[in-house]
């Protein structure tokens, strides 16, 4: 199910502070589900498994490909290989993509924004 672009979301990135309980907590909030950080914004996810990712659940990271170098993809605990044609579409507008759990993709991510690098994440809410 698609995110509306009228829906709530926070108008801008921000750290991860914690996660887990099904959720994300980050700039004095939280959020329950999946998360959607683009380097403008945070938006729910309505992704809960390594096999809803594709282009139709991505269609943000698409639209917004010109402001984003790195994708960032949190798996929750599985270990996801990125399918060829998933990848073969983000490099063609030039975004890289690293898929692994999604502790090692919030700390990644933390230090990428930290870094002031153009980086996006699409992080699996785990329990």
């Amino acid at each position: 199910m698609p995110v509306p672009p009228e829906a709530p979301h926070l108008p801008r990135s921000a750290s991860i502070e914690a996660y887990g309980n099904g959720g994300f907590h980050f700039d004095t909030m939280s959020h329950k589900g999946s998360l959607l950080c683009l380097p403008d914004a945070m938006w729910a996810w309505p992704v809960t498994k390594p096999g809803d990712i594709d282009r139709h659940t991505l269609k943000r990271v698409f639209e917004n490909a010109a402001g984003i170098d790195t994708l960032i993809i949190g798996t929750g605990n599985e270990v996801w290989i990125v399918p060829r044609d998933l990848r073969e579409a983000l490099r063609n507008v030039h975004v890289v993509i690293d898929a692994m759990q999604t502790g090692p993709a919030i700390r990644t991510y933390n230090v990428m924004i930290g870094e002031r690098r153009r980086v996006a994440a699409a992080l699996i809410a785990v329990p």
